[in-house]
């Protein structure tokens, strides 16, 4: 018995539905866990900040720390980028002007 093309049947219509919804729930966890993984590395990105501004302001160290940082940082984790020189500082200026972290917890709960 030839099936007709032009109409689907109930069973390709159902599978359809399913796979609508499939896509629709993998596509709402892509972003939940994009937008799960941003929050963190803000937190972590204003943790390395204020550790090093801490460091620098409590033991008096320059910017050198800034640059062993980096260094130290780049070869331990060869795989992660963002621990140039220039974002150890950004990250440090991150934190200087948000020194309080209830304060960026708060910003980062309202991200969308």
């Amino acid at each position: 018995m030839a099936r007709n093309l032009s109409s689907p049947s109930a069973d390709d219509q159902n599978y359809l539905a399913l796979l609508d919804g499939l896509k629709s729930r993998i596509r709402t966890v892509q972003i939940d866990a994009a937008l799960a993984v941003n929050q963190k590395l803000i937190q972590l990105y204003w943790y390395v900040g204020r550790e090093i501004l801490a460091r620098q302001q409590e033991q008096q160290w320059g910017s050198k720390v800034v640059d062993r940082s980096s260094q130290d940082l780049r070869r331990e984790f060869p795989g992660i980028k963002g621990f140039s020189r220039s974002n150890l500082m950004y990250m440090r200026a991150f934190a200087e002007a948000w020194k309080n972290e209830s304060i960026v917890q708060g910003l980062l709960d309202n991200l969308p």
